[in-house]
């Protein structure tokens, strides 16, 4: 009786025991300083004096805490892409759901990775800031009892490539309001750099023989899609952007921008010194961009020879049709919230959405059918949480059909300014959309 009395306590206890996930602290200090990415001193954006940032290694289910404090001479935010924010949508870190923080202030960041795997970026989100700097790697690995489908590597590598501006990003940011486009790149970065190419400068990396790697490869740029190559290498690609995909070689990658992969790489090769290259995509002049990567104990410069870079935008389209999710793989996924059965589900509302370009006090800005969005003060998840949405913005200000034409008078020879926005496009050139999803979800 004695016994069974004393297991019944301890099984009492540890239903008691209320253990959290593992905590991760991070004090972040945004300045400026002055660095020559592409060979001229210009101004960009550090955290704690690194371009890019520091890198979030996490683990699933991690708590991240970020004490940002913004040195700079504007309010600054940064967004964690990718992250779900799970019940957690202030955090997320964008002019919906969160204020700015001013200059000379601090605020600290709260999130959990939950049942997320995968690599992602953290960036910027207003004010143009990212064309200076700011963004970095955020990893979230697997938690040891949960399988990878590879075995693991021998290091683990963060590649950032961009386009890279010389114009500051206020600059950019006052001809952009005058209504001038973003313009031509001038150059591509390789983790805040570009080797000359007379194959002297310091490696980025640096690989043992016969040893696999893991490159995470993430586009932080503006506009421009980049393929990604190492010389004489091939690609074993593995996971893209939190999911586990099917692991076919690849010889280049093309990285739209926001976008992440997981690849593996074996250093197979010579023992000496390659190029790693990222060159533009879509645009009439091919920007190029180089890093070295070393073998240890290797002897000999990369070959001034580089990868030639893939053609046209069906070679891209052709390249993503390639990819496959992995449904064999054991991962972090949030449990099934009910299943869809697509086919017998009546349709009970359309919407066209069609964007246009117009003026707005003096401004060139967007509109989707007709109406221009407006940044409130108040965040709009915020003002949802703390029940005053009726005081800060309104719903259903879109109507579910563009007018027959758009009329750029409406509201004193200016768009009609409204309070949300989604998309479509009838506009010249490339054209990138992004939807991001702030709600809440159920648990």
């Amino acid at each position: 009786m004695g016994g069974v009395m004393l297991i019944l306590l301890l099984f009492l206890a540890i239903l008691e025991v209320k253990g959290e996930d593992p905590y991760l602290f991070f004090t972040w200090n945004v300045t400026y300083g002055t660095l020559s990415p592409l060979g001229k001193p210009q101004q960009v954006i550090l955290i704690n004096d690194q371009f890019p940032g520091p890198v979030i290694n996490s683990t699933s289910n991690n708590n991240v805490v970020v004490n940002l404090f913004n040195n700079l001479d504007e309010p600054f935010l940064l967004t964690w892409s990718g992250i779900q924010q799970r019940k957690n949508s202030w955090q997320e870190g964008v002019l919906g759901t969160n204020c700015p923080i001013p200059p000379g202030t601090n605020h600290t960041y709260h999130f959990q990775v939950k049942d997320q795997i995968g690599s992602f970026l953290y960036y910027p989100s207003t004010s143009i800031h990212k064309a200076n700097g700011g963004f970095g790697g955020l990893h979230i690995n697997s938690r040891l009892l949960i399988p990878v489908p590879y075995d693991a590597p021998e290091d683990d590598f963060t590649v950032i490539v961009n386009d890279w501006y010389l114009k500051s990003h206020k600059d950019i940011r006052k001809s952009l309001d005058a209504g001038k486009t973003l313009g031509q790149p001038d150059g591509v970065l390789i983790n805040g750099k570009n080797a000359k190419g007379d194959g002297k400068g310091e490696p980025l990396f640096t690989m043992k023989p016969d040893k696999t790697y893991r490159y995470r490869i993430c586009n932080a740029g503006l506009k421009t899609s980049i393929n990604f190559r190492i010389q004489g290498h091939s690609m074993q690609l593995v996971e893209i952007e939190g999911s586990h995909v099917m692991q076919n070689d690849y010889d280049s990658l093309d990285v739209h921008v926001g976008q992440c992969y997981a690849v593996l790489v074996t250093a197979d090769q010579p023992p000496k010194d390659y190029y790693l290259v990222a060159s533009t995509r879509f645009l009439e002049k091919v920007l190029t961009g180089k890093g070295i990567v070393r073998y240890a104990n290797g002897q000999g410069p990369p070959s001034p020879k580089l990868p030639e870079a893939p053609e046209g935008w069906e070679w891209s389209l052709n390249q993503f049709r390639s990819f496959r999710w992995n449904l064999t793989a054991s991962a972090a996924r949030p449990n099934p919230q009910g299943s869809y059965h697509y086919g017998s589900i009546n349709i009970t509302r359309t919407i066209r959405l069609v964007n246009s370009p117009g003026e707005v006090e003096g401004k060139l800005r967007y509109a989707i059918n007709g109406v221009s969005h407006t940044n409130p003060e108040t965040p709009l998840k915020l003002a949802e949480y703390f029940g005053i949405a009726d005081k800060v913005f309104k719903y259903d200000t879109i109507p579910d059909d563009p007018p027959a034409k758009i009329d750029w008078s409406l509201e004193h020879g200016h768009l009609k300014r409204g309070r949300t926005t989604i998309f479509s496009m009838q506009l010249a050139g490339q054209q990138c959309k992004y939807f991001q999803n702030h709600g809440q979800q159920s648990s």
